[in-house]
């Protein structure tokens, strides 16, 4: 299956281990090697830590996709 990063920007990724909806991709980890995914990013909550944001990143490697459909990634995290 082919599929353009800016289709994988609109789908939701939602983990299947508790339910959660982590938000949608914004960035995809390629290894320019192989030209292989070997992840994707989404961003987490923003956390305010003393005088500045934090901003935490979900790194879901691609061994932890189990599916991609029309309209959402499914994943599998701890």
């Amino acid at each position: 299956m082919l599929e353009r990063v800016l289709d994988l920007q609109k789908k939701e990724v939602i983990n299947l281990s508790n339910g959660r909806r982590l938000g949608f991709v914004y960035d995809v980890e390629v290894d320019l090697e192989t030209g292989r995914v070997g992840a994707l990013i989404v961003p987490g909550q923003n956390r305010f830590f003393r005088l500045f944001w934090k901003y935490e990143e979900h790194i879901i490697s691609f061994s932890q996709i189990k599916k991609i459909g029309d309209d959402i990634i499914l994943v599998e995290m701890e």
